[in-house]
């Protein structure tokens, strides 16, 4: 049966979405800003390769849907609402970058359409994340009245690969990260490994933040830690290879130099992948 909509109703329906939209563009330009002003950025923009541009494009799409359920732009019970919500905050993303470069004289009428399409999408995916993010950080709403899905233990896992992809993307373009990679020796490698590992399990289990989680009391320290923690470690080094990987910073290196950058990376990669659910 049909209920005829009131003028009223669609009126404060369109100033929500909008309100939506607009925090969305402030997520992103707040995630975003210290990739639209890193001049590494704006260069990789002009020389990656296509292929790997695409491929790191395509990773955030899913990410993006994912975030969506656990905490995007609005509260959602169908896969393809969260599939909208994605494409929406890209494009958000995209129109962010776009003007803010456009405005930093970084995107120019003479550069060819490669160039301007590189730079807008390269930024337009760490944008993409504040944009998501925004309801969460910005919305307006208590936070006793966000309804959010609890993550299962894949959930939990895919929000940890979420967070170290985000805070990977913003120091792998940068040549402080091979050149820390350089510095270290195997043992201090090996020790930044364990800090990490214990970061991660201190932010989410010792801590007490919010948004983090407790242990069910039936559920031995040993298991969580490894279940949890480890296997969320090494999801961080795998993502943090990748990001190494697209920006062309394992290109020449041998096998020592990679998992010593890799290592590295992991550091920030762990703590944005314990953090991940302090921001939902």
């Amino acid at each position: 049966m049909w209920r005829e909509i009131a003028p009223g109703e669609v009126l404060k329906a369109d100033a929500a979405f909008l309100r939506g939209l607009g925090r969305a563009f402030a997520g992103a330009l707040i995630f975003a800003l210290p990739m639209l002003m890193t001049m590494e950025m704006w260069w990789l923009g002009f020389y990656m390769e296509p292929l790997r541009l695409a491929l790191l494009l395509a990773l955030t799409v899913p990410m993006l849907v994912g975030l969506s359920r656990f905490g995007g732009m609005r509260p959602t019970a169908r896969l393809r609402d969260d599939v909208a919500d994605a494409l929406v905050v890209l494009l958000v993303a995209a129109l962010a970058a776009a003007v803010t470069l456009s405005i930093f004289g970084i995107l120019t009428l003479g550069m060819s359409a490669r160039e301007i399409i590189g730079k807008i999408v390269l930024q337009t995916v760490p944008g993409s994340f504040g944009a998501m993010l925004a309801r969460s950080q910005l919305g307006g709403e208590p936070e006793r009245e966000r309804q959010k899905a609890q993550p299962t233990y894949w959930g939990e896992l895919f929000l940890m690969a979420a967070g170290a992809l985000f805070l990977s993307f913003n120091m792998a373009p940068t040549e402080e990260m091979v050149l820390i990679a350089y510095k270290m020796s195997a043992w201090q490698s090996v020790v930044l490994a364990l800090v990490s590992l214990g970061l991660m399990h201190a932010f989410v289990y010792a801590l007490n933040f919010r948004g983090g989680s407790r242990r069910p009391a039936h559920v031995p320290a040993w298991s969580v830690f490894v279940r949890l923690t480890v296997v969320g470690y090494v999801i961080v080094l795998a993502v943090s290879l990748f990001s190494l990987w697209v920006f062309g910073r394992t290109d020449g290196d041998g096998l020592k130099e990679i998992i010593s950058a890799t290592i590295v990376l992991g550091f920030p990669g762990a703590i944005g992948a314990a953090s991940a659910r302090l921001l939902l």
